[in-house]
């Protein structure tokens, strides 16, 4: 068997509400394992026989537009890649361990062309960095991630980035420790 976490974008967001119960049981019915979720924002922990995540995220998808009638961007990742990125370390080490700061991981389908990697890198400000790695990209926020403005800028704008789905990294970390490789 193999064993995935599934990062859902927008579950429990706006009109979006989904008990996890309910997320769980639209993912049994796809004939998955050990389905379990991780806090109430679309992370859904479970086992298949297949090794295409590529095509088990398509599956998801499908399933979940036509149980939900909305489109749910899914991102997925093995426990052993999850188990990398929970010790990975994106920004300087001071950073990292600031209780001032909070740091973001950003899924993505796929890795970024090099020049969008540039481009969103070249985003960052004294007060939030932006990192690319891989098929993530990390976030560093060193004020209220709520009163940042690098999301509404128009460098950021004119990026048209494609579709990820954002979570805390102590979610990772936590993700990680919970459900080891």
């Amino acid at each position: 068997m193999h064993h995935y976490i599934a990062f859902l974008r927008g579950i429990n967001l706006g009109k979006r509400r989904l008990p996890m119960a309910a997320l769980r049981a639209h993912f049994e019915e796809l004939k998955f394992a050990d389905v379990a979720t991780f806090i109430a924002s679309g992370n859904v922990i479970f086992s298949s026989k297949s090794a295409d995540s590529a095509n088990l995220a398509q599956t998801i998808e499908g399933h979940l537009a036509n149980r939900l009638r909305y489109e749910v961007d899914t991102f997925l990742r093995t426990r052993a890649e999850i188990a990398a990125l929970a010790k990975f370390r994106p920004f300087a080490r001071a950073d990292m361990k600031s209780p001032d700061n909070t740091i973001y991981c950003s899924f993505l389908k796929t890795s970024l062309a090099t020049a969008l990697a540039r481009g969103l890198e070249a985003c960052s400000t004294d007060v939030d960095e932006i990192r690319v790695e891989g098929r993530e990209f990390y976030w560093l926020c060193r004020i209220k991630s709520n009163e940042s403005k690098i999301w509404t800028s128009p460098a950021m704008r004119a990026l048209k980035l494609p579709s990820s789905s954002m979570r805390n990294f102590n979610t990772i970390q936590r993700l990680a420790a919970q459900f080891p490789a």
